[in-house]
């Protein structure tokens, strides 16, 4: 799958994973070589292989670039009916996980389309207690340019992908 080509698709792919699991998980490496994965619940993909997250909750991310700045973001459509529906067919109609490659850069200041961005995906849970915690004061993000995507295998039931 080329990542120029097919940045449309990976979008949706990645729109999907984060309406089915509310997050991805985005893999890092410390200066020990030591892997670990954090999980982003504020993602967005540009149209043009970048994207941001905004940084107020990772504590790993943020020490580990400075060592290591490459990353693999994990977006996986967890929708059970998209489960069931591949499963009863013995195939997938579309790619059921991706892994996106890249590198982030440096933390800085959102702009004020960004912090719409995180508005208009969070307004469904705005009247809940815990929105202005989780969600209120998310004024810094950090950008990822993206170098590669890797589909998922899983066998047969992604033949035809």
């Amino acid at each position: 799958m080329d990542i120029n080509t097919n940045w449309k698709e990976i979008r949706m792919h990645f729109s999907k994973s984060f309406k089915s699991s509310l997050h991805v998980s985005i893999a890092s490496v410390n200066a020990e070589n030591n892997p670990t994965v954090t999980p982003i619940g504020s993602l967005f993909l540009n149209d043009d292989q970048t994207g941001f997250y905004f940084e107020k909750y990772p504590t790993k991310l943020p020490v580990n670039v400075s060592s290591n700045p490459n990353v693999c973001v994990l977006g996986v459509n967890s929708s059970k009916w998209f489960w069931v529906k591949s499963l009863f067919k013995e195939k997938f109609s579309s790619a059921p996980a991706m892994k996106l490659y890249g590198t982030l850069g440096e933390k800085r200041k959102a702009t004020e389309d960004e912090n719409r961005a995180l508005v208009r995906r969070m307004r469904s849970t705005n009247t809940l207690k815990g929105h202005t915690y989780l969600w209120g004061k998310m004024d810094s993000v950090r950008e990822i340019t993206f170098t590669r995507v890797e589909k998922i295998n899983l066998g047969k039931m992604m033949a035809k992908l």
